[in-house]
């Protein structure tokens, strides 16, 4: 590397939170979400997962009022991320920018939808009918699955450091 060129590379302060993001989309990638929980195995259905799984980890660092940057951070490498999934699957520019918008929206929305559904007495059912399912009911069992998988997430979340979370651990 030239000196000219590292004189002038920045780093992005985000990138200590790329293992957490790839352990998040991996964690929404697993088959169990899309067999037993019978989440739809599509576009929809991946990004509605994996957004689950984020909104899971924000809450959890919600608790921790000197993590706010690293939840923003996490939001914009989502965005990001989104940004270029659209773009590989021949989203034109002129376009993206609404799909991100809406995205955005919808993370906005399972943040609000989940918060209250996951405390104690929370229907967090309903919610994952509404979000998750997007009103398609998927058949009790499966639905029954996921509200106690993530259910278990959270608690695995809840039981683990900040610091441990932030390198990428997240329970299984």
């Amino acid at each position: 590397m030239s000196f000219l060129s590292r004189l002038f590379q920045r780093s992005d302060p985000r990138d200590v939170m790329m293992p957490l993001y790839n352990a998040i989309v991996a964690q929404g990638r697993r088959p169990h979400w899309y067999v037993e929980g019978k989440v739809p195995d599509t576009l929809d259905g991946r990004f509605d997962m994996i957004a689950a799984i984020l909104v899971m980890v924000l809450l959890r660092l919600e608790g921790e009022p000197d993590r706010k940057q690293e939840s923003v951070w996490l939001t914009e490498i989502f965005v990001e991320d989104m940004d270029g999934q659209l773009r590989q699957i021949g989203i034109g520019d002129m376009i993206v920018g609404k799909h991100i918008g809406k995205m955005m929206s919808a993370l906005g929305g399972r943040l609000s939808a989940y918060r209250p559904a996951m405390e104690p007495a929370g229907d967090l059912r309903a919610a994952l009918e509404r979000n998750l399912y997007r009103g398609e009911t998927p058949g009790d069992a499966a639905l029954a699955y996921v509200e106690e998988s993530l259910r278990g997430f959270r608690a695995g979340l809840d039981a683990m450091p900040a610091d441990a979370i932030l390198e990428g651990g997240l329970p299984q």
